[in-house]
């Protein structure tokens, strides 16, 4: 019988391989946003009928095109999820090792779930169900769709403020917990309707996948550590 032999080179080189992969799987956080934005405003520019100050690219899922957001929101979810993967791995035993990283991974899945059960069309979009003003019923997919993305919101704030607490005293703190706080906010402002609403839930998107970015980025860099 054969015995493994450890070395302190082989221990090495597998602390080697444990931060890449840890590193690898930050990455997604900083890719995450990107994609995401990219996709979504390509289609806004080139979908008849789409206003990006009236309608919530969410509903870019509706249509014969509408394959393409719902793709675009499994990916992107699972690119969280996968962020969330390597924060675990980092921060595992430390400040916000635990609720952290799960949050984050609780509001990739959200959007994975908001992917597979699609938003109701809305008044004006897609252009073939009515004209802005048609009232549009509710159906059970649209319903869990926003109940999915509702619980990723307010998974994804909580989370700003549990891994502030890691930067405590340090100006990344204070802007992990504006971000968060500007993010649940914007999600209530949709209930403003169209124009300055809408418009003010899409700047707390991307302060969101703005912070997953550079958060990440800061692991990214602290993994080697």
């Amino acid at each position: 019988m054969t015995h493994a032999i450890w070395t302190p080179q082989t221990v090495g080189t597998n602390c080697e391989l444990s931060v890449r992969i840890t590193k690898s799987l930050l990455g997604y956080g900083v890719l995450a946003g990107p994609f995401y934005v990219v996709i979504s405003v390509l289609q806004g520019l080139t979908r008849t009928g789409f206003d990006f100050a009236r309608h919530p690219w969410s509903v870019l899922a509706n249509g014969d095109l509408g394959w393409i957001q719902t793709t675009n929101l499994i990916i992107t979810g699972l690119m969280v999820l996968a962020a969330a993967v390597g924060m675990r791995r980092l921060l595992k035993g430390g400040v916000g090792g635990t609720w952290g990283p799960g949050l984050i991974g609780a509001f990739g899945l959200s959007m994975v779930a908001s992917g597979i059960f699609p938003a109701d069309p809305v008044p004006g979009f897609p252009p073939h169900d009515g004209p802005v003003g048609l009232a549009i019923k509710n159906t059970v997919p649209g319903m869990l769709h926003f109940a999915f993305g509702a619980v990723g919101f307010v998974c994804f704030a909580i989370a700003t403020f549990v891994i502030a607490r890691r930067f405590a005293g340090l100006g990344w703190a204070t802007y992990s917990r504006i971000t968060g706080g500007a993010f649940l906010l914007s999600f209530g402002a949709m209930a403003a309707g169209p124009g300055v609403g809408i418009l003010i839930f899409t700047a707390g998107v991307l302060a969101a996948f703005t912070w997953l970015a550079t958060t990440s980025v800061r692991f990214y860099r602290g993994a080697d550590r």
